[in-house]
């Protein structure tokens, strides 16, 4: 047994990006209240930071640096059957779900640090200084 999840129990890739998007997210909004500021500004460089667009760039920040069992969770969501949004591109938003479902697995799993390592590649302080969608 490893961090408390029998064998294959984990959820899914799917189930593993939803909480992944909120941690994720929960990792981006900390860090703007940290920098301080507007709550509109806040709210809207939150926004462009958590679109499928910006977690596949975040995504290439990081696959360099995953370990062989980060990479095979990572490959298993963005190869999960899932119909993106219209207005999505497609091979972004499977990277957005490789790297959600990566978060949420890092999560569950009890690998609080390796989240800590992964997000500060992920959001380097330059992503959130410049001005997002505004």
């Amino acid at each position: 047994m490893e961090h408390g999840f029998e064998h294959n129990a984990l959820p899914g890739s799917l189930e593993l990006a939803y909480l992944g998007d909120t941690i994720y997210d929960l990792y981006v909004r900390r860090r703007l209240v940290r920098r301080g500021g507007r709550v509109q500004r806040m709210h809207r460089e939150a926004v462009s930071l958590v679109c499928a667009h910006a977690q596949a760039e975040a995504f290439g920040r990081i696959e360099p640096h995953l370990t062989e069992a980060e990479a095979a969770v990572a490959r298993r969501a963005r190869n999960a059957h899932q119909n993106p949004p219209r207005h999505a591109d497609p091979a972004e938003y499977h990277r957005a779900t490789a790297l959600e479902a990566l978060i949420g697995y890092l999560y569950l799993t009890d690998q609080q640090a390796r989240v800590d390592e992964l997000m500060r590649l992920a959001l380097p302080e330059e992503a959130t200084e410049e001005s997002h969608g505004e």
